[in-house]
């Protein structure tokens, strides 16, 4: 087959081909960036970006009229900035430590208990069922600036307002793992419920044994998304939290100084290790958790 038949043949194919692959490229370059920004040593960061970084350090919107010089691979390769990160400046892994706890406890619990909502949704239907499933979906929908106030005023009530429960439990009632997760379990057939009755099988029997199992990968994905949301969040701990002390990584890489940009590229790696981490392990069950329709492959 000759060139220009193949061309014509799978001519949209590979235009959409290349469409994807200038995208993936397109987003994939501030990542690459930070990486190799964070091996430059100070005085190269300087030279690449010190117009932008003298613009930012006067709080003005002004012109640059220098050049700015991206960089993809660094003269040197330098690791004074992973040293000062996590062996001279003890700040920034606290602050990290500060991210898993809150952001953990929110996304095991959150999928433990939507786990058992979801499957009372799914196997009891009922006029009542479906108003208060209604009112999940109609919070669901709420960005998260509508709530917040009402969450700000029931932990100033409960006398949590200011420490990590004002956010680990607003997170852990969160109604969209219970929204996601009771369509999936919608969808198992009843056919194997009835086969576990007839086998003898309690409500927590088929519950353990044959939900759980089917919504397996759809847990796993909700999961990823629900630490990938929680792990970037800013607003609820600059609203609920008193002291600085207990501000995630998320938070505290905005007040990293100018002077510091090679700090906050090294900074930046570290935050996104975990999230790109689950990624890469979860991926496979990310796409399955989308496609998987209860037990039955579509």
């Amino acid at each position: 087959m000759s060139l220009k038949r193949f061309l014509k043949r799978h001519l949209a194919t590979v235009l959409l081909f290349l469409l994807a692959l200038a995208a993936a490229i397109l987003f994939i370059l501030p990542t690459v960036l930070t990486i190799s920004n964070s091996f430059m040593a100070e005085s190269e960061i300087n030279a690449n970006y010190g117009a932008m970084i003298e613009s930012a350090s006067q709080d003005k919107k002004t012109y640059i009229s220098e050049e700015l010089n991206l960089k993809f691979i660094p003269d040197m390769v330098s690791f004074s900035q992973y040293t000062s990160v996590l062996f001279r400046s003890p700040d920034y892994l606290l602050k990290f430590w500060n991210s898993v706890i809150l952001v953990v406890p929110i996304t095991v619990f959150q999928i433990l208990l939507a786990a058992v909502t979801a499957y009372g949704f799914s196997r009891y239907r009922g006029r009542v069922r479906e108003i208060i499933f209604f009112a999940y979906i109609i919070l669901m929908l709420m960005p998260y600036q509508v709530t917040l106030v009402p969450n700000y005023l029931v932990s100033d009530f409960l006398g949590i307002l200011g420490t990590r429960w004002a956010i680990i439990l607003p997170g852990i009632f969160s109604p969209f793992s219970v929204y996601l997760l009771t369509k999936v379990m919608r969808r198992i057939p009843k056919a194997y419920y009835e086969a576990a009755r007839l086998d003898g099988a309690g409500e927590i029997q088929i519950f353990l044994t044959i939900c759980l199992p089917l919504c397996r990968s759809a847990m796993l994905s909700v999961g990823l998304l629900v630490f990938i949301d929680y792990w970037n969040m800013v607003e609820q701990p600059l609203i609920l939290l008193n002291n600085e002390d207990d501000y995630p990584l998320s938070v505290f890489l905005s007040q990293i100084n100018t002077g510091d940009v090679g700090l906050a590229f090294a900074v930046a790696v570290v935050y996104m290790i975990p999230a790109l981490l689950l990624f890469l392990y979860g991926e496979e069950y990310l796409v399955e958790g989308i496609t998987y329709s209860g037990g039955v492959k579509g």
